[in-house]
C-alpha cells in the first residue's frame, strides 16, 4: 500500500471514528433530554395527582357536612363548596395519564356530584328543606367519595415509594397495574361496578346519565340501510345532484349517521349526514361565495320553514338570527300550541342571494323532541309578573319550555321587556314562581342575539 493510500485509509477511519463519537454524543444527549422530559412529565403528573387528592378530600369533607346541616344557609354553603371542589377535581383529573375508560367514569362521577350539589344548593337558597331522599342521595355520594379519596391516597403513597410508576399506569396491559391496590383497580372499578345505583336517583335531572343513555326522543322510525339513506338524499336535492359519494358510518353527537358527499351539477360540493334510525337529516353543510343580498330576512325565514317542513320538521318558528357575509343563520324553535320549546332547536343557514339552504343542524331537536304532556302552569300569569323587577316595561309575554344545565326542562313564563334602553328576556318558573333565567337581547348590525 503506497503512502497516499495509507493516508486516505487513515483519514476515512478517523472520520468514521469521529462520526461514531458524534452520533454517540447525539444519542446520549437525546437520551438525557428524553429522560429529563420524562422526569418533567412525571413531576407534572404527580403534582396533578396531589392536587386531585386534596380537592377530592374537600369534596368528601363538604359532602359530610351537607348530610348533617340543619339550616338552609349552612347547607347551601357546604353544597356550593362541593360543587366548586368537584369541578376543580375534574380539571386535575384530566391531567393524569390513566386510560380513557377510567378517566371517563371518574370524571362522570365527579361531574354528577358537582351538578347534584348545585341543584340542592338552589333548594337551600330558596329556603326549601332537603327531603329524606335528598339526604339519602348525599349519603351515597359521600360513601363513594370516601372510596375515591382512599384510592387516591393509596395511589399517591405507592408512587411516592416507587412501587408503581406513571409508565406502569399508562400501560393498560401491565399485569401489576391490574393487580396492585391502587386507584387504577380499586376506586375507578368500584365506582363503575356500583354506578348503576345512581341511575334515576336524582330529582331535577342532576344525575343525567339515564337521559344521556336514553333513546333520542326525536329519532323515531325504523333503522334504514345506507342505500335507503342515499335515496333520502336524492329525494331532498332531486335533480341538482351530479354524483353522490358514500363516506361511511360514524357517530355524530351520539347519533349513528351515514355520511355522503354531494357533487352538484354546477360542481359545488356539499356534505350531508343522515341518521341510521329514522332517516333524518342530522347535519348538512355547503360553502360558496354570496356576492350580495337579494332577498329579505322575512323571505329567508319563510324559505327555511318550508324546507324544514319538506324534510320532516314541522311547526318550526324563527327565534333569533345572525347575518354574516350575506348568509343568514336562523334558529328555529318547535312550537307546541302556543308554547315555544327551546330545547327543540334547529339551525338553518340560507344564502341571501337566491335563498338556497346552505346548512342545517338538527341534533338539538333530535335529542329532545317529543310532545310534552305536563304543560299546565301552577301559578297564574299575574302571579309570575309579581316576581319581576317593577322597572321592567313588559312588551310581550308567553309560555315557553327552556332547558336546564342538567338536560331537563322547565315550563316558564317568558317576559320580554325593557329597562331604559336595554332589552331583556326574563324566565319565571310557571310551577313555583322562581326566576330561572335572564337574557340580554342585543341588536347588532348582523342580527339579534341573546346573552
Amino acid at each position: 500500500m503506497n503512502k497516499k493510500s495509507d493516508i486516505k485509509t487513515r483519514l476515512i477511519i478517523g472520520i468514521s471514528i469521529i462520526s461514531v463519537i458524534l452520533i454517540g454524543c447525539l444519542i446520549y444527549k437525546m437520551n438525557i433530554q428524553n429522560e429529563k422530559h420524562e422526569i418533567d412529565k412525571s413531576n407534572i403528573y404527580t403534582m396533578s395527582l396531589n392536587q386531585l387528592t386534596d380537592h377530592v378530600e374537600n369534596v368528601e369533607n363538604f359532602l359530610a357536612k351537607a348530610t348533617i346541616s340543619s339550616s338552609s344557609e349552612a347547607g347551601a354553603e357546604s353544597l356550593t363548596r362541593v360543587w366548586k371542589e368537584a369541578d376543580i377535581s375534574v380539571s386535575y383529573l384530566s391531567q393524569i395519564p390513566l386510560n380513557v375508560e377510567q378517566l371517563n367514569k371518574t370524571a362522570k362521577f365527579l361531574n354528577q356530584v358537582s351538578e347534584y350539589s348545585y341543584s340542592l344548593s338552589r333548594k337551600n337558597i330558596y329556603k326549601e328543606k332537603l327531603s329524606q331522599e335528598d339526604l339519602d342521595n348525599l349519603k351515597k355520594l359521600h360513601e363513594y367519595s370516601v372510596k375515591l379519596k382512599d384510592g387516591l391516597n393509596q395511589m399517591e403513597e405507592e408512587i411516592n415509594i416507587g412501587s408503581i410508576s406513571w409508565n406502569d399506569l399508562k400501560n393498560t396491559d401491565n399485569d401489576y397495574v391490574r393487580q396492585v391496590s391502587s386507584i387504577a383497580d380499586i376506586s375507578f372499578t368500584d365506582i363503575d361496578n356500583n354506578f348503576n345505583e345512581f341511575e334515576g336517583l336524582i330529582y331535577d335531572g342532576a344525575f343525567s346519565e339515564h337521559i344521556e343513555l336514553a333513546e333520542k326522543k326525536g329519532l323515531t322510525g325504523e333503522e334504514i340501510t345506507e342505500e335507503q339513506a342515499e335515496e333520502k338524499v336524492k329525494e331532498i336535492f332531486k335533480d341538482n345532484i351530479e354524483k353522490i359519494t358514500r363516506k361511511g358510518k360514524i357517530s355524530l353527537d351520539n347519533i349513528e349517521v351515514y355520511q355522503f358527499e354531494i357533487k352538484e351539477k354546477n360542481n359545488n360540493i356539499a356534505n350531508i349526514s343522515i341518521s341510521k334510525k329514522g332517516g333524518k337529516v342530522v347535519l348538512y353543510n355547503k360553502d360558496r361565495d354570496i356576492a350580495e343580498e337579494k332577498i329579505t330576512r322575512e323571505e329567508a325565514n319563510q324559505i327555511g320553514k318550508e324546507f324544514l317542513a319538506q324534510i320532516g320538521f314541522e311547526n318550526m318558528n324563527e327565534s333569533y338570527f345572525q347575518i354574516q357575509e350575506n348568509i343568514i343563520t336562523i334558529n328555529y324553535l318547535y312550537k307546541q300550541g302556543e308554547i315555544s320549546v327551546y330545547p327543540d332547536l334547529i339551525k338553518v343557514k340560507i344564502a341571501m342571494d337566491n335563498g338556497e339552504v346552505l346548512g342545517i343542524e338538527t341534533s338539538g331537536y333530535l335529542n329532545s323532541h317529543t310532545e310534552r304532556t305536563d304543560v299546565t302552569p301552577k301559578i297564574s300569569l299575574e302571579e309570575a309578573k309579581a316576581n319581576l323587577n317593577q322597572n321592567l316595561n313588559i312588551q310581550s309575554e308567553s309560555l315557553s319550555i327552556i332547558p336546564t344545565e342538567w338536560k331537563t326542562e322547565i315550563l316558564c313564563y317568558e317576559f320580554k321587556g325593557k329597562i331604559d334602553e336595554t332589552e331583556f328576556l326574563v324566565y319565571v318558573n310557571a310551577q313555583n314562581g322562581r326566576e330561572e333565567n335572564i337574557l340580554v337581547i342585543r341588536e347588532t348590525p348582523g342580527g339579534i342575539l341573546t346573552m
